[in-house]
């Protein structure tokens, strides 16, 4: 069983880069197999959620490889329109593939995803809205089954600004008859990136970025070859973490406008930050001061993903912060762990007050989700003594080597794998 050690205590100095976005990544591997040809992603990330995609992909037809600086998916002999359960149960995206597999198949079946354990996720929306488009849905406890004769555009209003159901709808659409117009779309960046990437394709798209998204359906779509955005949320990560640890950093990456609501609130908590068109610069030299409130919402508010980095650096802040999760109910587990450390939390609800404490101890600790590991690895370099993190396959789900990236800044930090 691998774990991530850390000896704790040490300031973060220099400069790395930031990877591509996992949350852009997955719906636009996707995407690729609406086009009968070979789409080639530069700057992809090697996590283990593109690996789980492209064993997805494979499993329907396509072929995939990796090149020097990205990934080519051939998808020209696509030819599958069942997804297997083995492959879906391990990743709560594989349910983008359910909009993509109707513009290219007009039908599909999939068994419910699964994934990290922050929340139920229900995909009640996607379905809700793909029934609007003409397609038949019938689904029993685990397999889910829709059909077509011909997408049909529609005007739907999503109940909630849901960011896969707006996927969903969007990699539908963009194959369908007529106009589809999403009303209440989620504005994520990571939905901006998606249609620009369909629109280089040769998708006819507008209001990305907005409440309103237009979808005028295409026939056919060309080979393209696209460059992937820089992760905010591993940015985001980063600034956390020389926001806990101290020092001055240097961050590249083209995703610093996206970070704002993150970079604001480490302004607030005392850090020096200068922004760049691709980098940002921090710096931090004092205890953290703490946060009146922080509110998790959909963008452009505070993200979810950067709650439990968050937190992790408020547990030394001088002061009481108080923190209100709106998206998911579970992403509090990282608490108790906290908790073992010396962290003073108290939940309630959606509600938890941080209580700074003037130091955390080393110790083992596990994670149980993808941030909330992130936020243990945070924590570990800000406490005293070693912390041993266990349960790093949630991390790398989303990091290709924090390990590697926290080591290059100067932290005492390895990876380790334990045959016990």
């Amino acid at each position: 069983m691998a774990f991530i050690e850390v000896i704790g205590g040490r300031h973060l100095q220099g400069e790395i880069p930031i990877q591509g976005s996992k949350n852009a990544v997955l719906p636009i591997l996707a995407a690729s197999i609406l086009h009968n040809g070979i789409t080639r992603i530069k700057n992809c990330p090697k996590i283990i959620d593109v690996y789980h995609m492209i064993k997805l992909l494979e499993s329907i037809g396509c072929i995939v490889t990796w090149e020097q600086d990205g990934l080519t998916i051939d998808a020209t002999e696509m030819n599958y329109s069942s997804v297997d359960k083995k492959y879906v149960s391990s990743m709560r995206s594989s349910i983008i593939l359910l909009g993509a597999l109707l513009g290219r198949n007009k039908n599909v079946t999939i068994s419910y995803p699964g994934g990290c354990a922050i929340g139920a996720r229900p995909i009640d929306l996607h379905l809700k809205a793909i029934k609007e488009m003409n397609v038949q849905v019938i689904h029993s406890e685990d397999i889910i089954f829709c059909s077509t004769s011909h997408l049909t555009g529609a005007k739907i209003s999503l109940a909630s600004p849901s960011v896969g159901a707006t996927e969903n709808v969007i990699l539908a659409a963009v194959k369908a008859d007529g106009i589809t117009i999403i009303d209440n779309a989620a504005m994520e960046p990571e939905i901006t990136e998606l249609c620009l990437f369909l629109v280089k394709m040769g998708a006819r798209i507008s209001g990305a970025g907005s409440k309103t998204i237009m979808i005028e359906g295409v026939k056919e779509f060309r080979d393209v070859e696209y460059t992937l955005v820089s992760d905010r949320i591993v940015m985001g990560t980063y600034l956390a973490a020389v926001a806990g640890a101290g020092g001055s950093v240097t961050l590249r990456g083209n995703c610093c406008k996206e970070n704002e609501t993150v970079i604001n609130t480490l302004r607030t908590m005392g850090c020096r930050i200068g922004v760049g068109r691709d980098y940002v610069n921090i710096c931090s030299s004092q205890q953290p001061r703490a946060v009146p409130l922080i509110e998790t919402e959909t963008y452009p508010g505070f993200p979810t993903d950067m709650q439990s980095q968050i937190m992790s650096v408020l547990t030394i802040a001088s002061g009481t912060s108080l923190i209100v999760e709106n998206i998911f109910e579970s992403r509090y587990k990282t608490v108790k762990e906290l908790a073992k450390m010396g962290a003073d939390i108290y939940v309630s609800g959606k509600a938890a007050q941080v209580n700074g404490v003037a130091a955390l101890t080393g110790c083992d600790v596990r994670a149980y989700d993808l941030r909330g590991g992130a936020g243990l690895v945070i924590a570990g370099l800000i406490a005293n003594g070693t912390s041993r993190i266990s349960g790093i396959e949630y991390i790398e789900r989303g990091y290709e080597d924090i390990s590697k990236d926290l080591a290059n800044l100067g932290a005492d930090i390895r990876k380790v794998e334990s045959s016990l």
